[in-house]
């Protein structure tokens, strides 16, 4: 053991996870740590403007295969806490491992209830629902097995959030403490006995499917489907979630177009065989009666929503095994490569771009390098981008899952941004999301996050306004006076431009993209009908 203060145990120990940037806020009762933080050079801090922001961008940095594997935020106590709280929601919601360290009161008035400052009593059960693992570090000896533990937690099994919490005294006191070895836990194949049925299950299959959830992108699995995909000759269909499992021009790949009565849906019922890949399989167009191999780490998400044969286990170590025993019965199909390209057709026609959304989505496709990384915001091109947005590869499209919350998006984007920084990333957002968090654009400009926000401006709650128009009588409480988004980018530092016509917007995105700082594209539209494809339809796994 050696001598250090709670903060330094802390750093130190964050270090040996494997965290090369932190994104935080600090607070008072986190000087152990910021002073801990500003002598250990190894870790990048990147202060944001608001607790909501650190949360969302180290989810958008854990799920773009940030360095370390996950994203890591820091916050004071009580409200920062439960000001980051939506974000977690979001990254619990798509699975995305984000260790939380957060501070707490004195470590006498812990429950005490008197009024310290930041005090809410026991928020760790307030934190609990949207995190897998808790943690409260009262000394210093305590820190390293607790950073340990919430690691090993959040890489174990299904990936979610995880939270640390840790008093003042015990960040700035010394005191004796062992740092610990990296977590780095087995990821282990399904049970050999489920494989080997499986791979009978395929085998016997005349018209297996694939069907890909987020779960092939959080357990870079891409290869190891590919294989499968090729070997069976089975189409790949992708989830919102899932889109970048496989390569959209691969010529097994049939989207994720996912509506009822679309070509897609349609050609999910007639599989014999549907191979679930990390997914909830929540509005899928599976019928009930339809048989499905399930392959999930979270066991308890095995036979949720239909019976099936599971595979608990990880996805590419799982694929590999079922690799492995379908070669072991024979040569790999004939191509069925012509027939899926005819469902696939049939479902990109139904994306038509005499509709503003279509036409918005495909001049910014048709004009931004194929390694581009979407950030598909709560709003109508964000929310037909699901279905239409072609993916070329794993870990470029990002919804907020789920938890759908509104101003998601560009934090988000801007931890996609610090993840991967050699890549253009382009933020899609409405309005209204966009103003909630619209000051990290000073964030953006302070560290250098060169991202592409476009913010479509109706003046509304789009959405909610075309809604309660059409069926409840009236718009009420949805119109919204927003600034000069523009004017507001450039007090900002940040490079604003406006584009007037809905084909006009991929060029702009491709001249702010070569810009290399960050920049924002303001689209004024208006209201944006509900597309066809999206009747009923909700964002799946």
């Amino acid at each position: 053991m050696a001598q250090m203060t709670g903060g330094q145990a802390l750093a130190r120990s964050l270090y040996r996870e494997g965290v090369r940037v932190m994104f935080g806020l600090p607070g008072v009762q986190m000087y152990g740590i910021m002073s801990a933080l500003r002598d250990e050079p190894g870790i990048r801090f990147i202060t944001t403007r608001h607790e909501q922001a650190i949360g969302y961008m180290a989810d958008g940095y854990a799920r773009a295969g940030g360095e370390g594997g996950f994203g890591t935020g820091l916050v004071v106590p009580g409200p920062g806490l439960l000001n980051a709280a939506g974000a977690l929601s979001t990254a619990y919601s798509a699975s995305s491992p984000v260790l939380m360290v957060s501070g707490q009161v004195q470590r006498d008035y812990i429950g005490s209830d008197v009024g310290m400052l930041h005090e809410v009593n026991d928020q760790m059960e307030a934190i609990k629902p949207i995190t897998k693992f808790q943690r409260r570090a009262l000394q210093v000896a305590d820190i390293p097995q607790a950073v340990h533990d919430a690691v090993l937690a959040m890489k174990t099994g299904r990936p979610r959030p995880v939270e640390i919490e840790i008093p003042p005294e015990t960040l700035e006191e010394w005191g004796e403490a062992e740092l610990l070895e990296a977590s780095n836990p087995l990821k282990a194949s399904a049970p050999a006995q489920d494989v080997e049925k499986a791979v009978e299950m395929l085998t016997s299959a005349e018209r297996p499917i694939i069907f890909a959830g987020g779960g092939v992108n959080l357990g870079d699995a891409h290869d190891e489907l590919k294989a499968v995909a090729e070997f069976l000759q089975a189409g790949v269909v992708m989830t919102g979630e899932g889109k970048g499992a496989i390569d959209s021009r691969h010529p097994l790949a049939i989207g994720s177009a996912l509506s009822p009565g679309s070509p897609t849906v349609e050609h999910i019922q007639t599989a014999d065989v549907v191979l679930a890949v990390g997914t909830r399989l929540v509005r899928s167009g599976i019928r009930p009666d339809q048989t499905i191999i399930q392959l999930d780490i979270d066991p308890d998400e095995i036979g949720r929503n239909f019976d099936v044969h599971g595979l608990a286990g990880d996805a590419a170590a799982t694929l590999r095994s079922v690799l492995d025993g379908l070669k072991s019965t024979g040569a790999p199909r004939e191509s069925a490569a012509d027939h899926i390209g005819t469902v696939r057709d049939a479902a990109n026609a139904l994306a038509p771009n005499t509709q503003p959304q279509g036409t918005i989505l495909a001049s910014i496709r048709d004009n931004t390098p194929d390694d581009t990384l979407f950030i598909s915001g709560m709003t109508q091109v964000g929310y037909y981008s699901r279905s239409h947005w072609k993916t070329y590869g794993p870990r470029s499209f990002f919804t907020s899952g789920y938890s759908g919350n509104l101003g998601y998006a560009f934090p988000t984007g801007l931890g996609v941004k610090v993840a991967q920084p050699d890549k253009p990333v382009v933020i899609t957002s409405g309005d209204g999301g966009f103003l909630y968090s619209s000051q990290e654009l000073a964030t953006a400009v302070q560290h250098g996050i060169n991202a592409v926000v476009v913010v479509f401006n109706d003046n509304a709650y789009g959405n909610v306004s075309r809604d309660l128009d059409n069926k409840w009588g009236g718009t009420y409480g949805a119109e919204l006076h927003n600034p000069d988004f523009v004017e507001m980018a450039e007090a900002y530092g940040v490079k604003g431009m406006k584009v007037d016509e809905m084909d006009a917007v991929g060029p702009a995105v491709s001249d702010a993209i070569q810009m290399d700082r960050p920049v924002l594209v303001e689209v004024p539209v208006g209201r944006m009908p509900q597309p066809a494809m999206f009747r009923g339809s909700d964002p799946v796994k």
